[in-house]
Formats: C-alpha cells, sequence, structure tokens
C-alpha cells in the first residue's frame, strides 16, 4: 500500500494562508518544473526545451494525434522512392526580423543537422538524407540514399536563419518565426518571450518544488502550471473556485531504464524480477490520484504504428523472487542496485516507493537523486544502473530508432542502455523503407521484440493536467505541448 505522506497536507494548510494575498500582473506567468536547457530546435532534447522551441521556431510540417504528418511552413510532394519537394507556403510567417523564411533557410537547417560538429540528436533519423537542393526561393527538395515513404513525418525540426546556422548564436540570440519571439533570459533561468499576434508577454519560470509551484498559483504570482503535482495538491485545486483544473489523456511515456552494459543487469531474469516487483496500480491510485494510464510501449495503441496487446509484466512478488532465486540471489545474497532521479520531490516520492517495492521481493534499491542538469547529463552519458524518466511528445515511430537501434547510441541518439538486437535493428531498417501498412507490421514487430527483451520496464503514460488561475482557452496539447498558449487569453475577473 502506498501511502500518502502527511507533510503534504500539512504544507497545504500554509498554502491555503498564503493565498490570502494575492498579486496581479499583465504577464502570463506559466511556472515549470525545470527551465530549458537549450533554445536551439536542433539540439533540444528534453521536454521544456522542445515544447517552448516550438513556440520560438515553426516547422515544416506538424505531426497530428495519430502521428501524421499536416502541412506547416510547407506542402510537399513525392517525386520518386528517394525524392520529396516541399514548397514553402505562401502565408508562411516571418521571422522576427520581418524577413520570410526561404528555401535557404530550410537547407541551412537540415544541412545542419547532420553535421557530426553539432551534434544533434535528431542526426539519427535523418541520416538517410542524400543532399538538400534549393530550387528557388520557396522550393527545396530532399534527395535520400534510400527509399523512406514516412520521410515527411520527420521534417518537424524547427526552421532557423541560414545566417544563424552559420554564426551559431542561437543559444544565445534565438530568431525563428513561430508565434513567440524571444525577449530575454532572467537570472533564474527564466524566460520572457512575447506573442507576435498582440504583445502579450510570457513568463516561463522554473520552480522546482511543486509546492512552491502551488503556492504561486494561489497567490496570483504564476497563472498556469501543467503537470508535475502529486494528487494531493490536484485534489486541492480542484476545491478553489478561482482555479481551473482540466486533465487529458497524455503521451508521455515513464519507463524505469535499466544499463544493460551493466553486468547484473545484462541478466534479463534480474530485469524480469524488478518488473514484477513494481506495483503500477498502487501508484497510479495514490501517487497519481487516477490521471495516468498503464503503458506497455512508448507509443500509444491508438497510434497508426502503435500495438494495443502487449501482455503487461503483471505485479507478481512470487514470480520476482522466483527470477531472483535462478539468477543466484536470495535470503543469503540481496542484490543491490543504484537508482538515479532528479531531485523533484514528487519523483523522489515515486522513487522511494519503487525502492519499498523491489525492497520486498530482496532488492535493495539505493537512490541517488541529483539536479536536473547532473542527472540527465549522467544519463546521457550512461553513468547509471536503474533510473527513471519519460519520453515526452511522442508523435512518431522515429522514436523506436533513435531509442533501441544499435546505431543510435548517445550522441547520435537515446540509446542510453546500450540496447543491441540484429532483428530489431532489422525490422525499423525495413519499416522505414515500406508504405504504411508494411511499416505498420515492421514497428508493431519491434515493439513486441523490446518488450519481450524488457530493455526497459513500461510503467504509464502520464495525463497533461493543467491549473490556470485567470487563463481562459488553454488546453494542453496530446502531448504535452504549450501551443495553446497562442490564443491563450489572460483575465482578471474573479469567479
Amino acid at each position: 500500500m502506498v501511502k500518502r505522506p502527511l507533510v503534504y497536507l500539512a504544507l497545504l494548510a500554509s498554502v491555503f494562508a498564503a493565498a490570502c494575498q494575492s498579486t496581479v500582473t499583465d504577464d502570463i506567468v506559466f511556472a515549470v518544473a525545470t527551465a530549458p536547457s537549450v533554445l536551439d530546435p536542433r539540439l533540444a532534447s528534453d521536454a521544456t526545451s522542445e515544447r517552448i522551441n516550438a513556440l520560438l521556431y515553426d516547422t515544416l510540417v506538424r505531426l497530428d494525434a495519430q502521428g501524421r504528418p499536416q502541412p506547416q511552413m510547407a506542402t510537399w510532394r513525392q517525386l520518386d522512392p528517394q525524392r520529396y519537394r516541399l514548397l514553402l507556403r505562401k502565408d508562411r510567417a516571418t521571422f522576427w526580423d520581418g524577413r520570410k523564411p526561404t528555401s535557404g533557410d530550410v537547407a541551412a537547417t537540415y544541412r545542419s543537422l547532420l553535421d557530426a560538429e553539432l551534434g544533434s540528436p535528431h542526426a539519427g533519423a535523418l541520416a538517410h538524407i542524400e543532399r538538400v537542393d534549393v530550387r528557388g526561393d520557396n522550393t527545396v527538395e530532399f534527395v535520400l540514399d534510400r527509399p523512406d515513404p514516412q520521410f515527411v513525418s520527420r521534417l518537424t525540426v524547427g526552421i532557423v536563419p541560414a545566417d544563424a546556422v552559420l554564426h551559431g548564436r542561437l543559444t544565445t540570440q534565438p530568431a525563428g518565426s513561430g508565434p513567440f519571439r524571444f525577449v530575454e533570459s532572467r537570472d533564474d533561468n527564466g524566460l520572457v518571450l512575447q506573442r507576435r499576434s498582440d504583445g502579450q508577454r510570457l513568463v516561463f519560470e522554473p520552480v522546482s518544488d511543486p509546492t512552491m509551484r502551488t503556492l504561486k498559483l494561489l497567490r496570483g504570482e504564476a497563472q498556469l502550471i501543467q503537470n508535475d503535482l502529486p494528487a494531493e495538491l490536484y485534489d486541492y485545486l480542484e476545491g478553489d473556485s478561482a482555479l481551473t483544473v482540466a486533465s487529458n489523456p497524455g503521451t508521455t511515456f515513464a519507463y524505469i531504464g535499466f544499463n544493460l552494459a551493466d553486468s547484473v543487469l545484462a541478466d534479463r531474469r534480474i530485469r524480469a524480477a524488478i518488473a514484477h516487483a513494481i506495483d503500477r496500480d498502487a501508484i497510479i491510485r495514490h501517487l497519481f490520484g487516477g490521471r495516468a494510464e498503464k503503458a506497455e510501449s512508448v507509443l500509444r495503441p491508438e497510434h497508426w504504428a502503435g500495438v494495443s496487446d502487449l501482455a503487461p509484466h503483471v505485479y507478481d512478488p512470487v514470480l520476482a523472487r522466483r527470477y531472483l532465486r535462478q539468477a543466484g540471489y536470495g535470503p543469503g545474497r540481496r542484490l543491490i542496485l543504484s537508482y538515479k532521479t532528479s531531485t523533484d520531490p514528487f519523483r523522489l516520492r515515486i522513487a522511494h516507493v519503487f525502492q519499498s517495492q523491489l525492497a520486498e521481493v530482496g532488492i535493495d534499491l539505493q537512490i541517488a537523486s541529483h539536479d536536473w542538469g547532473t542527472y540527465f547529463g549522467d544519463i546521457k552519458a550512461g553513468r547509471f544502473q536503474l533510473y527513471s524518466l519519460a519520453w515526452v511528445g511522442v508523435n512518431t515511430p522515429d522514436i523506436l530508432r533513435y531509442a533501441f537501434h544499435s546505431r543510435s547510441m548517445p550522441p547520435g541518439g537515446a540509446n542510453r542502455g546500450s540496447y543491441r538486437s540484429t532483428r530489431v535493428d532489422a525490422l525499423l531498417d525495413g519499416a522505414e523503407r515500406q508504405g504504411p501498412d508494411e511499416a505498420r507490421r515492421g514497428y508493431v514487430a519491434a515493439q513486441r521484440q523490446i518488450h519481450h527483451d524488457l530493455v526497459y520496464v513500461p510503467l504509464w503514460y502520464e495525463s497533461n493536467v493543467m491549473v490556470s488561475r485567470g487563463v481562459r482557452g488553454y488546453v494542453p496539447g496530446h502531448d504535452g505541448n504549450y501551443l495553446a498558449l497562442n490564443t491563450a487569453v489572460l483575465s482578471h475577473e474573479r469567479r
């Protein structure tokens, strides 16, 4: 049984008292758990950076909820199996300096993504681009070294000006054609943006502690928070008539990752013991308040390449102990493992629940928590045994290559656990050369193999939960994106 710590209930009393004093602001202040790490869409790999970059930079295409491409800056034609022509739309937005993006900017952006010196995390999914040809100001052609019927769905990186690519100044001077322009970075690593349509200012304020984010909302120092709160706080906030709480299913996929190069975790029986020791139902019920759904694969079943019938790794402590005995562990030889996580209080709560559940089957989990930058750096560098993260913004089966193909080891991808499977490699390579029906069969087979191999412990899809104070028209996107900020309206009316 997972118990809610009484400390949260005590803190709520102080939250309520502090809420009596409120602040009025003309800015929309969005309190986020972590600051963005980079404002260059070619380099972004963490959730906050990707979501904010989507406000600053326009893209050639956007993906809908089923992961299918829709025109954004451009329309397209497939000229032959290895050549695509994209035509920039006449009504595309200008860069912030008033100049319209050209095919030269598109070519410079995508050529730079293929430059090993840049080290883009998107390079692996685009490595089959042989060249990018400019055909006048409004037309660009992509020539591939192999057929790829799904190629257009990969063209989702924000377009940057060609001169910014040349001078490499995007990290300090972002310059896009998205609906918001960059104003300034703050001393607290927060950001100030301005909506181009009406001048509305938007402040992203990093506040790592969930109780402090709640306090800021209740005091009127913030108008929006999204996700990363414990269930008790959501339940409390739903009772405040001055606030709006909205929740919808999400694609954010949480998992426990393994270092398969580790001599202990290379044994599938150990990974199976861990998977069967985790009581996901209890965690979803008590820590998330039901605002999550059990998951078996990184792609939701509703996705065009998703799988709906993967057999779950069910909670079964007896089976977990049996796997441990088979691997040579038991009462006289307990297994000791190291688990890394961030310092976020909610993620630490989850970590301690994992620790308790694994202890019941004979595994001693030693928790090491670090600030986000150190933690994420360690994960990307492979300095871990176990860790937990969540994939956000998952819209395309490219995630399977990015996370599981043997050629996607960091820094060229996110196969951080060093998973190697010639079968999965072949299935993914083949799927990328096929039309939708054949591709789906390949992606489904790859997910079945990954699930069987227990490359990670699939946990849950976290719902997108938004709490607002005086903001109308904001609903998180299906993948947790912030795009509804394009039209959100701030009102100082009290309900």
